[in-house]
């Protein structure tokens, strides 16, 4: 790294994205679905899950792990990790990297967050280990269940040995995670592959969620998740997830690569366990946090992109934190909750949030939010169709069940603060 690299500032760039979502297993194909506001909720068909009152989820249907991931990585791994390398291969395709051994492997590293773990290897290791015993318990339980284990699988399996992380913090360590590897792309490292995947609907995941009184268990996809609605219910969960390459922008540059957008400012709080009259200060504490860190006013924002709960306490803390920390301008801003389509996917949640808003810039459209015709919150919210828009800079939000809070400030590729 040259002398000259390291004296100048240097600002966090998604060169690359790749997304393995219910609605959409390239960035093409989830865009589109965003865009025109398609639904997929459906009823879970996992083997194991009929008998469970969470029936309405976002499923990735007709994945094929076996098609995408080598079979020594697929034997050690759960199917959360699998989506997270896969997504990581088509981020790395996108950015021009490629999957081959890179040239300098100690200038590209990894940090992923997630909130559900392996939950599908665990439980199916957990089986063995009362049905048959120890004996029958395979050595990878140790390590597919983890939290990290997308992590260590990604840099191992594209030779990465540049700074590497987990971030578990609630839902918005998904968010907390694009912060983490902006910062690391500012202290010298070349290249992060950042981002989440989740894979909550093993029966055994799910049980656990069914203690979170925010879970929908509405049977109808089309009303199970509603947010800022007078029928909210609660959220429905999803999974999959997205994951990016932030690189220096600079280096982008040379490498002679699009830069897609810049990650400009981010900020997080933390308010406790389903307290959501509180996260209204919390998440608006948040919001200004970023806006600081990004050097942008309140009307800089074109675009909000909600957390989107769909607890009507919840719904009605967001909206007000909104106009706490917008001021005037945040009953007039977008705010869309593409998400409603296809369910929360827990950390992956706001990246996925994030790809959207990325896209949102480039195509000048604002999606709508889909199940959602009569809001009952001061919002400008999107409803039915996109609406066109000239797109600068967009605010990602996420709120986490055990209280966390988080903002992002995303700028449109080449733009600079105004």
């Amino acid at each position: 790294m040259s002398t000259q690299r390291t004296q100048r500032p240097r600002r966090a760039a998604i060169t690359g994205i790749g997304v393995i979502a219910p609605n959409g297993q390239r960035t093409d194909a989830y865009w589109k679905s965003v865009s025109e506001g398609i639904g997929v909720l459906d009823r879970i068909t996992r083997e194991g899950c009929g008998h469970l009152p969470l029936r309405v989820a976002g499923e990735v249907r007709s994945f094929d792990a076996t098609a995408l991931i080598e079979d020594r990585f697929l034997v050690q791994t759960d199917r959360f990790s699998h989506f997270a390398m896969a997504a990581a291969a088509l981020a790395l395709d996108d950015a021009g990297l490629g999957s081959g051994d890179p040239a300098e492997p100690f200038s590209i590293g990894v940090v992923t967050a997630a909130g559900s773990g392996g939950g599908e290897f665990g439980q199916r290791e957990l089986q063995k280990l009362w049905g048959q015993g120890p004996r029958f318990v395979g050595p990878y339980q140790s390590i597919a269940w983890f939290y990290a284990a997308s992590t260590g699988q990604i840099s191992i399996r594209s030779g990465f040995k540049g700074p590497c992380g987990v971030v578990a913090s609630d839902e918005a360590g998904g968010l907390d995670s694009l912060a983490h590897a902006a910062g690391a792309v500012r202290r010298g490292t070349d290249t992060m592959v950042v981002g989440a995947a989740e894979a909550p609907l093993a029966p055994y995941s799910m049980v656990c969620q069914l203690g979170y009184p925010e879970i929908s268990t509405v049977e109808d996809p089309a009303l199970a998740y509603r947010p800022f609605t007078s029928k909210a219910c609660g959220f429905v969960p999803a999974e999959g997830g997205a994951l990016l390459v932030v690189e220096d922008e600079t280096r982008a540059r040379e490498r002679g690569v699009p830069v897609r957008a810049t990650l400009a400012g981010h900020a997080a709080t933390f308010t406790g366990a389903s307290r959501w009259e509180e996260s209204r200060e919390g998440l608006a504490r948040a919001i200004r946090g970023a806006l600081d860190e990004a050097g942008a006013a309140p009307e800089d924002i074109d675009v909000v992109f909600a957390d989107a709960m769909g607890v009507p306490e919840a719904d009605r803390a967001e909206a007000l934190a909104i106009a706490d920390a917008l001021g005037a301008h945040g009953k007039r801003v977008p705010v869309t909750a593409p998400k409603a389509g296809f369910g929360r996917a827990h950390c992956a949640a706001p990246v996925l949030d994030t790809v959207a808003a990325v896209l949102s810039m480039e195509h000048g459209q604002v999606p709508p939010t889909p199940n959602v015709f009569d809001i009952c919150h001061d919002l400008d919210l999107v409803m039915s169709r996109a609406r066109p828009a000239e797109l600068r800079t967009a605010l990602v939000l996420s709120r986490g069940l055990m209280g966390s809070n988080a903002a992002l400030v995303v700028r449109r590729g080449g733009e600079s603060a105004r």
